[in-house]
């Protein structure tokens, strides 16, 4: 690393964003486990906007491709609609 102020100051902005973007990355993949996980289709419409929402904020920071994040949704859309076939 070269020894300039700015160079430092970039290390630690990179640091503090993969710490950021880790954070809302798990906690963004724990959310899609637990709707995968839920078997009533009332509960799981409900929490499916905020996933999505989790989801879309994700792609909008660069986290996750938005392609990722299109496809992410789409099959969480696609289990929830499953729920009530299912019944």
């Amino acid at each position: 690393m070269a020894n300039h102020s700015a160079t430092k100051k970039d290390v630690r902005q990179s640091r503090k964003r993969n710490e950021r973007n880790r954070y809302y990355g798990k906690t963004t993949r724990n959310a899609i486990r637990d709707i995968k996980a839920i078997d009533d289709k009332t509960v799981a419409t409900e929490k499916l906007p905020t996933v999505s929402s989790m989801i879309d904020k994700l792609a909008r920071r660069g986290t996750i491709h938005k392609n990722k994040a299109s496809n992410l949704k789409s099959k969480l859309a696609r289990k929830v609609n499953a729920l009530a076939l299912a019944k």
